[in-house]
């Protein structure tokens, strides 16, 4: 057995323990601090414009972050907006699903015997026993809703802070290098940055696009509040795979409510399957594109990591920051074979784009 090779893989495995056990532990701060971050490479881009403008670093920078808070705040008015009709549908929505809960007690009746005022004591029950449940969890979420403003004002502050003290930081990192090897360091710190503002503004004009792809959809198909269900389907985007498949069975449970049409839930399921098909062939590889140059497998497998540390931060956070991570391993030579293993199989030259060909040719 091969001794060295043997404590070198031990070595790295303790050091991967260490490393998620301290993002896992350290999560309150963490996860604030990351979104500073992160946000604050995708802006820094608006803060180069306004200072070539002449204006001067520290307007530069509160402009960039009120830039970011004006997007967020039409999003959040074009959403109120919306939700305040679908509060009006309340009603409509309750008397659907209680039609629905009847022909459930019905087919409960005629299947299995059970009465409907047995049902209904046994729901009573049930109902007394979740009351206290209940109650933990409003306070919980309303603990919950504090938790994520102040967070919010955390990642705001730090968004600023890391875009107006990035110079000072940045020759902090090279400090920590030997002089022959700054140059290459500061490289990869400005690739790691461009990696991040490609792939999340190319994410961001995919996402508008969906919306306006969704909308439409959902307008001719009949869902009430179609615009309040295609932003919804963009956003959740932003938590790659797992996103998409929650916003649309949140929208074709709303439709069913609604109306209780199944034209309805097909149209939905319909301009779910066309959006995606668009999405995957021809948004991704022209907006987004490979920006992060990482195998599809990590992907998904980052995504889970992160959700088991993170949770959903750590969904939306995970595929940024192993494109980081690869930037790095790209540059240093020890880190060579690990880009190797994160990155995609190489394509034969004239094949790169030919999916079909990717799909179903022999490994070699």
């Amino acid at each position: 057995m091969n001794t060295t090779f043997f404590n070198q893989t031990l070595r790295i495995l303790l050091l991967f323990v260490l490393v998620f056990g301290i993002l896992y532990l350290a999560s309150a701060v963490l996860i604030p601090l990351t979104f500073g971050v992160v946000l604050s490479m995708l802006l820094l881009p608006i803060c180069h414009w306004l200072q070539s403008k002449g204006m001067p670093n520290g307007f530069a920078s509160v402009l960039s972050v009120m830039a970011l808070l004006v997007v967020i705040g039409g999003l959040i008015t074009l959403l109120q907006y919306q939700l305040s009709d679908l509060v009006e549908d309340l009603s409509k929505i309750e008397e659907r699903v209680n039609n629905i809960v009847n022909s459930v007690k019905d087919y409960v009746k005629q299947h299995f015997g059970i009465s409907h005022r047995e049902q209904q004591k046994i729901i009573k029950e049930q109902q007394g026993s979740t009351m206290g449940k209940a109650a933990g969890m409003v306070t919980m979420l309303i603990g919950s809703f504090a938790g994520i403003l102040i967070d919010a004002i955390l990642v705001l502050v730090y968004t600023f802070l890391f875009i107006y003290y990035r110079a000072h930081f940045k020759k902090f990192i090279l400090r920590l290098f030997k002089p022959d090897s700054r140059k290459e360091t500061e490289v990869v710190l400005d690739n790691a940055g461009k990696v991040t503002q490609n792939y999340l503004g190319g994410l961001g004009l995919m996402i508008v696009m969906l919306w306006i792809m969704y909308g439409i959809g959902f307008t001719i198909v009949g869902v009430n509040n179609a615009l309040f269900f295609a932003v919804l389907c963009g956003v959740l985007e932003l938590v790659p795979f797992a996103g998409n498949i929650t916003g649309t069975s949140i929208t074709v449970l709303m439709a069913l409510a609604q109306s209780g049409d199944t034209r309805v839930v097909i149209g939905v399921l319909i301009t779910y399957g066309l959006v995606q098909l668009i999405q995957t062939y021809l948004l991704e590889p022209l907006v987004v594109g490979d920006r992060l140059n990482i195998n599809p497998l990590f992907t998904i497998l980052i995504i889970v990591v992160g959700e088991a540390v993170w949770g959903i931060p750590g969904m939306v956070l995970a595929v940024p920051l192993l494109g980081m991570f690869k930037i790095v391993c790209d540059h240093f030579e020890p880190l060579h074979d690990y880009a190797f293993l994160i990155g995609p199989p190489k394509e034969k030259k004239g094949e790169e784009g030919n999916f079909i060909t990717r799909l179903f040719k022999k490994n070699k």
